[in-house]
């Protein structure tokens, strides 16, 4: 395990939903952090998780290659995790390629890279196609590049278990779209132990899949939020000609159920290639959605902490 006591880790995309967690990683294993985002006050609130001096801001945009350069000046290494549903293909691929030129220009001992699985030049949606170019680039520039594609990341702040338990919480009939899109959800707080494991010399120049140690189809992951939740909602599967239309007529209104871009990503299992190097390799043993999830959903029960006693 690569010590990291005193180093400078520079995380762009730091204050995010999985930055939050690898900073919080970092300050415990001793590491000196700098934290870069577009809006650095945003990120402010993990200062206290380090000591005096510890914790760093700094304003950076991917794509502006010279505010990453200046973001990453003196950094011993960089974890690049900003992602976005927005210019994908500048944040995605040029704001990668940015930060892999600069951390080799700048002689970086270790950058990682976190993607996703499905990324791939050639994948039809916008969103696997940016973030298949990104590694290209990072590869092209920077070879010793550890690179991490988690599948869907759940924890306490995602966007994706809490869309749908809020949904659940709220409607009578519950539509399902993609019922048999499957999913290897993986806990945030591992995919922080990944990224920073995968600082260590042995990640170098490797591709890593994370997912957690269940596979679930859209349907059965729904099924498993609305009964965590003591909620009983009817689930409607939604037919993929229909699901497809919404997609492609209303997909670009504001508050539409899913994108054109979203319904070509479900087209594709969202799981671990099984030749594919995980989780095990990095000395990481997964924790299931049972295990973690109770810990924040009861807020989506009826009397939240006190259902069971409402029962009674």
């Amino acid at each position: 395990m690569r010590n990291l006591d005193e180093q400078l880790i520079t995380v762009l995309g730091g204050g995010g939903f999985i930055g939050r967690y690898v900073v919080q990683k970092l300050l415990a294993r001793g590491a000196r952090v700098r934290i870069a985002e577009r809006e650095p006050r945003k990120a402010v609130f993990l200062k206290p998780l380090g000591g005096l001096g510890q914790t760093q801001f700094v304003a950076a945009d991917v794509r502006d290659a010279a505010s990453v350069a200046r973001a990453i000046q003196g950094s011993d290494a960089v974890i690049n995790l900003v992602g976005s549903f927005d210019d994908m293909a500048a944040v995605h691929a040029e704001g990668a390629g940015n930060i892999a030129q600069a951390a080799a220009t700048a002689g970086i001992a270790a950058l990682v890279h976190v993607s996703a699985i499905g990324a791939d030049p050639g994948a039809a949606s916008a969103y696997g196609r940016s973030k298949g170019d990104g590694e290209a680039r990072v590869r092209a520039a920077f070879p010793a590049a550890a690179i991490l594609r988690p599948s869907i990341v759940f924890g306490r702040e995602d966007r994706f278990i809490n869309r749908f338990a809020g949904m659940i919480r709220m409607l009578p009939v519950v539509p399902v779209i993609a019922p048999g899109a499957k999913f290897q959800p993986v806990h945030v707080a591992d995919v922080a132990d990944a990224v920073v494991a995968a600082l260590d010399a042995g990640a170098a120049g490797r591709t890593f899949e994370l997912g957690g140690p269940q596979v679930l189809t859209m349907a059965e992951l729904q099924r498993w939020i609305a009964e965590a939740t003591a909620r009983s909602p009817l689930f409607v599967e939604v037919p993929d000609a229909v699901a497809s239309a919404l997609a492609s007529g209303f997909g670009w209104a504001p508050g539409a159920p899913i994108t054109k871009d979203q319904w070509l990503m479900l087209q594709h299992d969202n799981v671990v290639a099984a030749d594919a190097a995980g989780l095990g390799d990095l000395g990481i043993v997964p924790a299931s959605l049972a295990s973690v999830a109770d810990g924040w959903l009861v807020q989506y029960r009826r009397n939240g902490r006190f259902a069971e006693l409402a029962a009674r």
